[in-house]
C-alpha cells in the first residue's frame, strides 16, 4: 500500500492550534477581565467570606475604573459583580430562613452554603480562565442587576 500525503490516516495527530489571539481582544483587556473575576475570590479570602461584601467590591472597583476605556473588561466586571451580588442575596436569604425558624433552618442552610460555596468557587475560576482566553463568560443563575 502506498501512503497518500493528503490522507494521513485515522491515527494522525491533530493539527497544531492557530497562532495569536483570534478574539481581537488585547492581552491587557483579557488580563483585567480575569482580575475582575479573581478579585471576588481575593475579597472572600480577605474579608467576610463568600456572600459577603468583599466578593463584589473587587469587581465593582474594576468595573468603575475600566468601564469607559475597556469594553471587554466592562462586560466581564459587570458579569462578576452581578454574580457575586446574586450569591450574596442567596446567602442572606438563607440567614433569614435560619432566623425565622429559630435555628432549625440551619439544617437546610449549612448544606446549601457548602454546595453554593463550592459552585461559586468553580464558576469563578472557570470565568477567570475563559475571560483570560478572550471569551465573554456568562455565569449561570445570575440576576442581571447592574446593566
Amino acid at each position: 500500500m502506498s501512503e497518500n500525503p493528503n490522507n494521513p490516516g485515522p491515527y494522525a495527530p491533530p493539527p497544531p492550534p492557530p497562532e495569536g489571539n483570534l478574539t481581537g481582544i488585547s492581552a491587557e483587556q483579557r488580563q483585567w477581565a480575569m482580575f475582575a473575576h479573581l478579585s471576588a475570590i481575593a475579597g472572600a479570602v480577605l474579608t467576610s467570606g463568600i456572600g459577603g461584601w468583599g466578593t463584589f467590591l473587587g469587581p465593582l472597583i474594576i468595573w468603575l475604573l475600566k468601564k469607559d476605556t475597556m469594553p471587554f473588561v466592562e462586560d466581564q466586571a459587570k458579569e462578576a459583580l452581578n454574580y457575586n451580588i446574586t450569591i450574596a442575596i442567596v446567602f442572606f436569604a438563607l440567614w433569614v430562613l435560619v432566623f425565622i425558624t429559630l435555628g432549625i433552618g440551619f439544617l437546610i442552610a449549612i448544606p446549601a452554603w457548602v454546595v453554593i460555596g463550592v459552585a461559586w468557587l468553580v464558576f469563578t475560576i472557570i470565568a477567570a480562565i475563559k475571560s483570560n482566553e478572550g471569551v465573554a463568560y456568562r455565569y449561570p443563575f445570575t440576576l442581571r442587576l447592574v446593566k
